[in-house]
């Protein structure tokens, strides 16, 4: 066994078996490098593994993976990576490191804006960053990005770091919309109006608002969701019911959308069966308990969006390609400390 493989079998944190009594399958596997926590792709796996046999071994990490399968080259363990936004997937290609995904299937399930233009990476479900807004203090129920730079909301609004990933994409697809001078402008209006330096992830934006400390927030849909079932941290249900959410640019362009994707790592050691999961993750089948475990929208055209999910209101989402927005992270990147938005609203 290769030393990496001897690594990966090792530090396997999760694998799944086949789930179908009394039968037999051949000693198949598939090796999934995840950005994306265990507990909500073990459903998908799970699924997978009943269906074809294929056991499937994973290795979790929450950062670093990319760079890893591009150290390990032509000995890396890894079949697939799977993860969470656009900018991974994009430095996934950059890297180097993914082989080109080929495959009629997913041509017919997944858009075309939410693959690769090169193949070098396929979308699996989107999420809206979208605005949270207080209930108590918020009577407006549309918006868009432009007018976060309104002087109206003047150390109303809070938000995460302007260099985390999703904060990123939202910044880059205004760059693609606006350009970068004027874009630069709504930056700095943005910074001025924050209620606060941007600090936390998205659920501290929503307890902001439940204590007071902001009235709106940017965040990504799904968040609600975990919010509203969190039954170990209940205190997370009071934060979710003081807000309410609204679609951005819903009258014009829509919504901005991110994505969690996968690539198929060029020196994949199992390539068939990394086919048939990364096949298996477009199909309504899988894209149904996306939906329902992680309150995601799904990508395939027809699969029914999540209950819960419908009623937060309807999403029209921004038809751009994530490939154009991928184009001008870097840019997003040096414009955020351009304006020292980290630093918060200036004196």
């Amino acid at each position: 066994m290769h030393g990496a493989r001897k690594a990966f079998a090792c530090a396997v944190i999760l694998a799944t078996t086949a789930l179908t009594s009394g039968q037999s399958f051949a000693d198949e596997e598939v090796n999934v490098y995840s950005y994306r926590q265990p507990s909500l792709i073990q459903p998908l796996l799970d699924a997978f593994t009943a269906k074809t046999g294929i056991k499937t071994n994973v290795v979790f990490s929450d950062k670093g993976l990319g760079e890893r399968i591009a150290a390990e080259g032509e000995n890396s363990p890894a079949d697939v990576m799977l993860t969470v936004d656009i900018g991974r997937l994009d430095t996934a290609k950059q890297l180097g490191i993914a082989e080109p995904i080929k495959s009629e299937v997913v041509a017919k399930d997944i858009p075309s804006q939410f693959r690769d233009v090169d193949g070098d990476w396929v979308g699996l479900t989107a999420r809206a960053r979208i605005i949270y807004a207080s209930r108590e203090r918020v009577d407006q129920t549309a918006i868009t990005y432009e007018e976060l730079a309104d002087p109206k909301w003047k150390g109303r609004i809070c938000t995460r770091s302007g260099q985390h990933d999703y904060t990123l994409g939202l910044i880059a697809s205004m760059i693609v919309h606006h350009g970068e001078a004027e874009t630069e402008k709504w930056l700095v209006g943005l910074r001025d109006n924050l209620a606060r330096k941007p600090t936390g992830n998205d659920r501290a934006q929503v307890k902001s608002i439940y204590a007071g400390e902001c009235d709106i927030a940017l965040g990504n849909t799904y968040y609600m969701g975990q919010m509203e079932t969190n039954d170990a941290e209940p205190e997370q249900k009071d934060w979710a019911a003081s807000v309410r959410l609204i679609f951005p640019n819903a009258e014009d362009r829509g919504t901005h959308v991110n994505i969690s994707g996968v690539i198929l790592n060029k020196y994949a050691p199992n390539r068939d069966n990394a086919m048939k999961l990364i096949e298996f993750l477009t199909t309504p089948d899988a894209q149904e308990i996306y939906a329902e475990t992680n309150f995601e929208y799904p990508l395939t055209p027809g699969v029914a969006i999540a209950e819960r999910v419908k009623g937060w209101g309807e999403l029209k989402p921004d038809d751009i390609s994530l490939s154009e927005i991928a184009k001008y992270r870097k840019a997003a990147s040096e414009m955020v400390d351009r304006v020292a938005f980290d630093d918060g609203p200036a004196s």
